[in-house]
Order: structure tokens, then C-alpha cells, then sequence
């Protein structure tokens, strides 16, 4: 399994393809399994770099607080291990906070930038509402049953309609999860590292060709966060998935890979939202 010592710790990363770098940064309790729909097809054009970010997968999980620079310095020092000293940057949720704290500290190393079902965590970003808020806890509390606790808990984020649609995919995530599970304890430091950080007053210096994805019906971080990343962020492209949720890479992965590709290869023209 392949590893890497970085910051006085160990990283879980695999490598893909071959090809211009391309790294993908995962999200809140994700491990390398978020992105497994678009390795595949990104892998035939790139050099993929997917990995587990520390206190997930199979990274180590030392206990102590977490922090969005840090998390941005463990993927600075993981690709400079491999050798990599520019690459396309895609991060989701967590990850694109973690893509914004890159390309802005460190410019020199994005190439071109993709913000996932993220926001700027900053004073114009939006919330999901009280009302929104109250169900999705009811989803998320624990009952001592991994798979009904696993299962529940992505219906928050995959799309109802994608989720009656795909039930063996969903039993297959749900599998992964009850046979890779996150430490509560590394699940709290992770969520510490948001509280409090963002970058959006810096946000407007970023020169890297942005492109912003989102799905329509994202329950954790609602679609207008796209919009207002967009305004923040200079020549940035929106794309809003339809009938999608924070899972978009899973529950529209075919106009996802297809727009992402096509912005990473210079081949797509927009038609976002």
C-alpha cells in the first residue's frame, strides 16, 4: 500500500494514468473511494494523484487539532515526495477549502482549479437552513448499526432520486464504509479544522482558470455557495448539476467527469449556471 512520510505523519495516496498532474483532494470523513467514478476516465487523460487526507482511510489519524493549513501542507509536501511541482487542483467540500488555501498561499503549483460542492467558509457563504439543518441530524445520529447508520447518512448527500435509482451502488458504498470506518475522534478533528477558516478576501488574487461544480439539491453546503465563489473568484465558470446533491461525483458523475474533463483539456466552451 503505498505511503508516504510527510509532516511527521503517513499518507495513503495511489497514482493513476500518466499524463499531466492531476490532484484530487477528498472531503469531510472521505478516503480515496470519493473519487473512484472518476478515476477511470480522468486516469486515460492524467497523471491522478487521489489520497487520504490525514484522519482518514488509511493515513494516520494522530489526535490532536486539525487545521486547513495543515491539511493544505500535507498535499504541498505529498506532491513535492512525488515529484510534482504544478498540477491541475480539484478539491471537494473539505478538499476545496483546502484547494483555496493552495492556490492562493502556494499559486505556483495550480494549474487549473476545480472547487466541488464547496464554499468560501467566509462571511458570504451560505448555510443550510434550521429547517434543513434538524432532519439531516436526525439522519446522522448513530444507532449502533454501521450499515442502516451508513446507509441513512448518505441519503443526505447522494441525490433520492439517484439513490431509488442505484441500490447495489449504494449497498457498495455502504459496504466500503462499515469496512472502512473513521474514528469518531478523527472525524471531530477533521470538522475542527473549518470552524473559523477561510480565505475569502483573497480569493479575488486567484489567476488559475477556475471552475466551480455544484449540485442543485446540496443539502451540506447549498448551491448559491457556487454562485458566490463565482463572483469572488476572477473568470471562474459555475456549473450547477441538476438533480444533484454533495455527492455529485457519484449522483451526475457523467456530466461531472464530462465538464470537468472538458475544462481540464480545454475542450469545454461552458454552459454553466
Amino acid at each position: 500500500m503505498p505511503r508516504v512520510e510527510v509532516n511527521g505523519i503517513g499518507i495513503h495516496f495511489e497514482e493513476h494514468g500518466s499524463g499531466p498532474p492531476l490532484v484530487m483532494i477528498g472531503g469531510l470523513g472521505a478516503d480515496t473511494y470519493l473519487w473512484s467514478k472518476q478515476i477511470p476516465a480522468f486516469s486515460e487523460l492524467f497523471r491522478v494523484l487521489v489520497f487520504d487526507n490525514r484522519g482518514s482511510g488509511e493515513s494516520d489519524k494522530p489526535d490532536e487539532p486539525y487545521s486547513i493549513p495543515m491539511f493544505t501542507a500535507d498535499t504541498l509536501a505529498l506532491m513535492r515526495a512525488l515529484g510534482i511541482e504544478k498540477a491541475h487542483v480539484m478539491g471537494a467540500s473539505l478538499g476545496g477549502l483546502i484547494a483555496q488555501e493552495l492556490v492562493v498561499t502556494h499559486p505556483e503549483t495550480v494549474d487549473r482549479l476545480v472547487l466541488v460542492c464547496t464554499t468560501s467558509n467566509g462571511p458570504r457563504s451560505i448555510r443550510p437552513s434550521l429547517w434543513s439543518l434538524i432532519p439531516m441530524l436526525f439522519r446522522l445520529r448513530r444507532t449502533g448499526d454501521p450499515a442502516a447508520d451508513t446507509r441513512r447518512a448518505f441519503s443526505i448527500f447522494a441525490h433520492p432520486r439517484w439513490m431509488e435509482a442505484n441500490p447495489d451502488e449504494v449497498e457498495e458504498y455502504v459496504a466500503w464504509r462499515v469496512d472502512h470506518p473513521q474514528p469518531r475522534f478523527a472525524f471531530k478533528r477533521q470538522r475542527g479544522a473549518i470552524k473559523g477558516f477561510h480565505r475569502e478576501d483573497r480569493l479575488g488574487a486567484i489567476a488559475a482558470p477556475t471552475l466551480i461544480v455544484h449540485g442543485d439539491s446540496d443539502r451540506i453546503a447549498p448551491a448559491a455557495n457556487a454562485r458566490t465563489l463565482g463572483e469572488l473568484i476572477p473568470n471562474a465558470e459555475v456549473v450547477i448539476l441538476e438533480e444533484s446533491g454533495h455527492a455529485c461525483s457519484f449522483d451526475q458523475r457523467e456530466r461531472f467527469n464530462e465538464a470537468v474533463l472538458g475544462f481540464l483539456t480545454g475542450a469545454w466552451e461552458g454552459g454553466g449556471q
